[in-house]
This record gives C-alpha cells, structure tokens and sequence, in this order.
C-alpha cells in the first residue's frame, strides 16, 4: 500500500525516510524462499545500493549516414543482490525520445546523471516500485534522442529497431558497449531475457511497433494511449490533423547535435508524408496493425475514451487485430483523455500492474490472466468489468436517419428514409463537435443531426462503429465529421480542460523506495468533473475525396454523389434510459481536423446514409430501447454542456508535455 504524505509540509526528507522506512518492514527471504508456488513478488532487495549502470547497444543501422553504425543509451537499475546469488532475472523497459526534451508523467521528470555520466533519477515509478521486487528496469533513450546517435524516424525502422537491439542484447544476440563511442564490450549476464515493455503514447507506441516485429523475448507489453498506426495519427481517411507532419515533431524531440545531423531523415519525413493525405510507403512502415499477425507478447492495453491527441481508434483497429490473432490481453478505458491511469486510478493500476508483470514475467499463477478482460470507468471513478470485451453479445446494428419536423433536426430509427429525402450543411471550420451537439434540437447550417426518441432502456455501445454517408458537393474539395451523442445530463470527467480530466494536488503519495536522487513520492490527483447537458462519446473524420481509395484523394464533380464509410473511435458507453441517442454529420471539425481548400454545402441522401453501431445485445436492443418511447430526463437550461472546454487549439505531440 502506499504511504500517504499527511501533509504538504512534510519535507522531501522525511517522506524519503517514511517511505524507505515502510519498505524495510517487508523484510522477506529472496525469491526462492516465498514458497513452492509463489503468487507475488515481494520488496526484498535494496533499491539505495541498486546497481545503476549505463550502455550503449548497437542498433546496427546508420540513421545519420555518417559511416558508423549508431548506439543507443541504455540506462539500467537492477538489484545487486540477484546477480551475487547467482539469479537472472527480468526487465521492465521503458523506450522513449522524451528523457531530455520534454519529460514524463505528470510532473515532467527528466533523467538526470552524476558527474560521472552515471544515472540517478529514472522518471516515474517503475524503478522505484519493481526493483526492490526482482526486476530491473532499463530506460531506452530513441536513436537521435538524450545520449543516443541516429536520427528520430518518428515511429519508424529507426525508432523500433532502438528498443528491439536492446532486447536483443538483454538476450545475448546484439553488441553492447560501456561508452558512446568506445570498445569495450558488456553483456547482460544478470538478464533472463524476459522482457515487458510499457509507456504512455509515443513510449507505448513503440511498444507496439516491437510487438509487431515478433522480437524473442519480448513477453509482454502495456501501451498507454498509444498510436497503432502513424498515419492515423496524422489523417483521419485523408483529412489532414494538426496542421503539421511528422517532421516536426522529429524536429522537436532530437537531441541539438542529432538536429544537426539528421537534416536528410528530417526531409525524407517532409517529401514522403505529403499533407495531402496520401498514403505511401512511409506510412506503410509505420503501420503496426498490419503486422499484428507477429506478436507473441500478451497486450494490457490502456486508453482514454476522450483522447483526442491519440484517438481511441488506435485502439480499437489495434485490439480488434490482436484478438483475431487470438493474443493475450486487457484493457482498461477510462473516461480521461490523454492520462496515465497512475493518475486517475493510481491504487489499483499499480496493484494491477503489479500482478500482470509478475505473471507474465516472473511466470507467478496469481490469476490475472483469468481475471475479467476490462475495466471501464462509467462516471468518474466508478467502474465496472466485463469477461470479455467487447461482451460477446455485441453485434453491429444498421440505424437510419431520417427527416424531422425541422431542418437538420432528423430521426435515428432502423427504417430506411423515403427515396430522395435529403439533409443540407455548410461546412464552416468555426464549429466544432460541441457547437453542433449543443445545437441538436434545432435548426443550424453547419451540421445534420439525427435522434432516436427518449430511450426506455439503457442502451450500451461496445466497441467500433462506422457511418456511411452518401453525399453530393458543390465544390472539388471536402471534409466530413459523424459524430456520436448522448443527449441527456450527466456528470463526467472534463476532458477538454487542462488536465483531461484530472487536477492535480499538492500532497504526495509514494511507490516504493526513494534515493536522495530519485524520489518515489508523487502529487496526488482527483477527478475533475463537469455537469453536462450532452456528451460526445465517438468520433470520426475523412476527405470525401478518398471515396475509392483511403490512400488517394480525388477531386469532386460538383453535384456528382459520393459514397464514403467513415470510421468512429472506439468507445464503450452506456446512453441511460430517458436519454437519447444521436448522431451527428457535418463538415470541419473546429482543432481537430483542417479545412478543406474550399467551403462546400454537402446534401444527404438519407436513403443511402446509414450508421453501424456495436450494441451490447445487438438490434433487439435497439428496437427494445426505442420501441416505446420514455419521458425525456428534464436537462439543464444552458443551451450547451456547461463546464467542458471545447479541445484546445494546439499542436499536439504524443505524450509529451505539450499534448
């Protein structure tokens, strides 16, 4: 259990001390003393006298063509006592291009050095949890990134090849060396090779990325908000996010001298990725879904459903391949944005984590593996499980629009509209998602809404979902949003502020052992909430022009009909009884998605127009939910959802301090 810091006056001393104090009450026998069949690792070895050691692996690429092959920092902090007992034991790796630039967790910590180059602050709490319990955790800086050579490929051959070298040292199959440049060789001897990857977004990601090369040793990963495909990162179907390319964010996480150096992988990252939305071979490398087929480690899988910097449908097309390939998992969705659950559920995540890694790495039969599959955060720190997920009764479900007594204010029903029913919108990039959802029941030129009827039972969404839409355009050029409401009060995390939906405390709680250097105290959290009247709970976005193909964009015919399918983020949500449940169609997405060059007015064909929606218990759900009507729940006055900010106008980078 942790040891909760009284209060903010305690002294960075005396919770080092509180702490240091609390973990040598655990005084156990090593492993091998815990039993026959032992169900948790335990706190046994000292975290103050741990070995703390740097090296620097060969990747056996030349990222920066300047003739040698580049070596990425490695930096390691194990228990000394293993390895003087003659014991091997596992790793917890942590790749990522973040330890010098930008920071990680919550309170943006940096690795820091002694005067001798030697490592002393690890970010975050793994090494101060785990190592005590066996394990040794080692921090990857990314080739081009802190210590290492090479360049930032952003989620390229380069990155993924920085973490999957070192799993190759760890396993006695790749160089590693005591210096930068020098040529003395190390080994792992102290590894068994059992590697578990984790981080959040872009450390996540590349968890992923060396999941999806089948690497031998790699057991286990757990990716945090993470991107499973770059492009999708970057375009949403061909429509362009952000207004920037990767070539900035490489630019924005390489070390000073990697800048320098790295000018042709910064400009091959400008000519293969062209803001038209193209797909090419750049975004093939970088798609890690395609490659699911090869991964052999088990994935607890963990993401916010309000992430709009790395959108859950990373997720979803993720775990939707990982389970055809029938690889090990869970997942935990909360109700946040882009946040480490350390952050919104810090007890349990760590309890969990705990006895995921020591199944999967220290081979303990502790039964996480036959606990439920999800977590799912309904309001704010309230959650529920499920067997498995999505539950086995969910089926897609076809819903219709159809006209309504009022313009743009239509129907959501399984019945087809009439032939040549139609709905007209304005693209205008001054609204977004909140704009249209807080206009719903009335009349507005920039959007279509459609809604069922006041629900008369609760109506769950598990999963994918994909909308259809058959459109004409006045002009060459245009970008389509569906989006999915529920419409109704509530009280949820508010995700749009800053923090996504946490606000963060000034007392501390600690994770394990402490060093005068490396503190395992960290500022507690509490939900940040909102009262609304209406949440967005899925979203999607695509060029119209990509109609045929999802990689090529084409110019419109002005007046000519286009059918295009566009894919939502995944999501688990619950619309209550007296609820109802909506969606939305219309153009720019205001901070999420960029203008198309031109300003059309789309018209619907509602006959042709139709939505595909996981619901838990599939169609009889639905017709059991809308067949009879209920009374409205009575909303609050405001006209739009009180309290949640809309998404910020920002250059977003994946899980850096700016996102």
């Amino acid at each position: 259990m942790p040891i909760r810091a009284r209060s903010t006056r305690l002294t960075y001393r005396s919770l080092v001390v509180a702490a240091s104090a609390a973990l040598m009450t655990v005084l156990l026998s090593p492993a091998g003393a815990q039993g026959a069949s032992p169900r948790e690792s335990r706190a046994v070895y000292s975290y103050g006298n741990a070995v703390r050691e740097s090296v620097w692996v060969d990747t056996g690429l030349d990222g920066d063509g300047n003739g040698k092959s580049d070596r990425v920092a490695v930096d390691i902090v194990r228990p000394r006592e293993p390895a003087q007992q003659g014991r091997k034991i596992p790793v917890i790796m942590d790749a990522s291009p973040y330890y010098s630039c930008c920071g990680r967790g919550n309170e943006s910590q940096l690795k820091t050095y002694d005067t001798n180059g030697d490592p002393v602050r690890f970010p975050l709490y793994y090494d101060n949890y785990f190592v005590p319990r066996g394990y040794a955790f080692v921090a990857v800086d990314l080739a081009g990134t802190n210590r290492s050579d090479g360049c930032v490929d952003v989620g390229g051959r380069s990155d993924i090849q920085s973490a999957t070298a070192v799993i190759d040292w760890l396993n006695g199959r790749a160089r590693g060396y005591t210096t930068r440049t020098g040529t003395e060789r190390t080994m792992a001897r102290w590894s068994n090779g059992r590697t578990g990857m984790i981080g959040k977004s872009y450390d996540g990601t590349i968890a992923n990325g060396v999941a999806a090369t089948g690497v031998d040793g790699l057991r286990t990963i757990v990716p945090i908000g993470s991107i499973s495909s770059w492009y999708d990162y970057y375009f949403a179907q061909g429509a362009p996010l952000y207004d920037g390319g990767p070539e900035w964010l490489s630019d924005y996480v390489e070390s000073p001298e990697a800048r320098a150096r790295c000018a042709a992988v910064q400009q091959k990252l400008v000519d293969e990725a062209p803001r038209t939305g193209d797909w090419t071979k750049l975004w093939s490398e970088r798609d890690y879904v395609k490659d699911a087929r090869k991964v052999k480690a088990s994935v607890f899988a963990v993401h916010g459903m309000q992430d709009l910097n790395v959108r859950t449908k990373h997720l979803g097309q993720w775990w939707d391949a990982l389970a055809a390939q029938g690889v090990e998992r869970k997942i935990w969705l909360s109700q946040t944005g882009h946040v480490d659950p350390f952050d919104y559920r810090r007890a349990e995540w760590v309890d969990t984590l705990h006895r995921w890694f020591d199944h999967y790495l220290l081979g303990y039969d502790n039964g996480i593996d036959h606990a439920p599959m999800a977590d799912i955060e309904r309001h704010p720190d309230q959650w529920s499980t499920d067997k498995v997920w999505p539950p086995r009764t969910t089926a897609a479900t076809t819903v219709r629009p159809g006209t309504g007594t009022a313009p743009g204010v239509g129907s959501l029903t399984r019945r087809t509209a009439r032939p040549g029913a139609t709905e007209t919108f304005t693209d205008d990039p001054k609204q977004s998602e909140t704009d249209w959802a807080a206009d719903l029941d009335r009349s507005t030129d920039a959007k279509a809404g459609f809604l069922t009827a006041p629900l008369a039972h609760d109506l769950r969404l598990s999963g994918s979902s994909k909308v259809t839409v058959t459109a004409t355009s006045t002009t060459s050029t245009a970008h389509l949003s569906a989006v999915l409401v529920d419409v109704g009060p509530d009280t949820i995390r508010d995700y749009g502020a800053s923090g996504e939906g946490i606000r963060t405390l000034a007392d501390r709680t600690c994770w394990g052992a402490s060093t005068a250097g490396d503190s395992s105290c960290f500022k507690e959290t509490a939900a940040r909430t909102a009262a609304v009247d209406r949440t967005v709970f899925s979203r999607g976005w695509a060029d119209l022009g990509t109609y045929a193909s999802a990689g090529k964009g084409r110019p419109l015919t002005p007046g000519r009909r286009y059918t295009i399918t566009v894919d939502l983020a995944a999501s688990d949500h619950v619309v209550p009884a007296g609820h109802r449940l909506a969606l939305i169609v219309a153009g720019t997405d205001r901070d999420l998605i960029d203008p198309p060059a031109s300003t059309p007015t789309l018209t619907l064909d509602l006959a042709r127009t139709s939505a595909k929606l996981p619901f838990v218990g599939g169609a009889a759900a639905f017709v059991r939910a809308t067949a009879s009507p209920a009374r409205a729940v009575a909303t609050p006055h405001a006209s739009r959802p009180e309290g949640v900010a809309p998404p910020r106008p920002a250059l977003r980078i994946p899980g850096g301090s700016r996102s």
